[in-house]
């Protein structure tokens, strides 16, 4: 193997495909990226076993072969070389690198020891762009369960029925929702559940611009980006709870907040919470909402802002944390609470196919 490649592609390629190395695992070449040289291109991969991420880049290809190197050290040498083009170059056992008047040799571990990939048969397909399926992905994962003893809230849900496309995301104290049309969908119907961690991997692949590609296995799945980018993950294969039993059917009262007011407003009261005391009151009066928090050991906090609002007086209470998360990731100028009185769930949403559902405390 023997290519010549701009370094800053070839540092940008290393860094998607590094974070998934585990520096704890048991086989040395789980450690390690798979480097293939074939037809001017280099195409990187890296595996846990559950996920496989794979770029390629273009390159001077001199010499096809493949090889895999110490996935970390190889980024760190590579994003600290100066120069334009890093060159490769397979020596018996070795890997030279280099770049300006830098040389480093590396060991290699034969590319045949590397995890060959899954095959994925698809049974669903569909395209959405890169920036929207980022956007539903943050709308809802901070209410992911973390507790493993309920593998299936561990995940996030696609639920993919008549061409509309809904993810969620609950913990069993909230849940989170984002519904969007697709009208380029073929195959059959269903639910997955995406690993927690596959989500972030793929949030943190996704771009701005361009659209991903998802392919829908039995046991997979695969977002293909733009920019020749695969990731491929094992699903979580448990049966997800019914969420839409705990979205009450109807509301009697529907008020539109200020979303950044109404966030501002609740940070500032919400610092005088404690663990002894870890919640907020909302009061809702003729135009006016009302905040206030008290705490035993560190004090008490009030604070107001005008609302359209001629309902009945309504007192609630909230983790303050459990609802100022939505509220920070909405882009909304408005958003709607969605409530028929103070012990009931609560719902928060907008007009982008954002529900998010919660239930008051009882400690009021």
């Amino acid at each position: 193997m023997k290519l010549k490649i701009l370094k800053e592609k070839l540092s940008a390629s290393l860094q998607k495909v590094n974070s998934i190395i585990s520096t704890r695992s048991t086989l040395q070449i789980l450690g390690n990226v798979l480097l293939e040289a074939e037809d001017n291109k280099l195409i990187l991969s890296t595996t846990d076993l559950d996920i496989r991420i794979k770029t390629e880049i273009e390159a001077e290809v001199f010499e096809n072969g493949k090889t895999t190197l110490p996935a970390k050290k190889f980024y760190e040498i590579v994003r600290e070389l100066y120069g334009e083009s890093v060159e490769l170059e397979k020596i018996d056992n070795n890997i030279t690198i280099q770049c300006g008047n830098s040389n480093f040799r590396l060991l290699e571990l034969p590319a045949d020891d590397f995890p060959l990939p899954l095959e994925v048969t698809s049974v669903r397909q569909f395209t959405v762009a890169q920036i929207e399926m980022a956007r539903m992905l943050n709308l809802i994962s901070y209410s992911v369960n973390q507790d493993d003893s309920r593998k299936a809230l561990s995940g996030i849900l696609f639920s993919i029925t008549e061409n509309n496309f809904i993810s969620v995301a609950t913990d069993g104290r909230r849940l989170a929702l984002v519904e969007k049309t697709m009208d380029n969908f073929t195959g059959e119907d269903g639910d997955i559940i995406l690993p927690f961690k596959s989500a972030n991997e793929l949030s943190r692949l996704l771009g701005k611009t361009g659209d991903v590609i998802v392919n829908i296995a039995e046991n997979m799945i695969t977002f293909t980006l733009d920019d020749s980018t695969v990731m491929t993950s094992k699903l979580i294969d448990e049966n997800y709870p019914n969420y839409k039993q705990v979205i009450p059917v109807s509301f009697s009262r529907n008020i539109e907040l200020p979303r950044e007011s109404f966030a501002a407003v609740l940070r500032r009261v919400s610092l005088v919470v404690s663990e002894r005391s870890f919640f907020v009151k909302i009061f809702f009066s003729h135009n006016k909402l009302e905040l206030n928090a008290t705490s035993t050991d560190v004090g008490e906090s009030h604070d107001s802002i005008e609302i359209e609002y001629d309902g009945p007086e309504t007192t609630v209470s909230f983790n303050p944390t459990y609802l100022i998360e939505p509220l920070n990731r909405l882009d909304s100028d408005k958003v709607i609470m969605k409530m028929n009185d103070g012990y009931s769930p609560v719902a928060l949403s907008n007009e982008d196919g954002f529900l998010y559902v919660i239930m008051p405390m009882r400690n009021r």
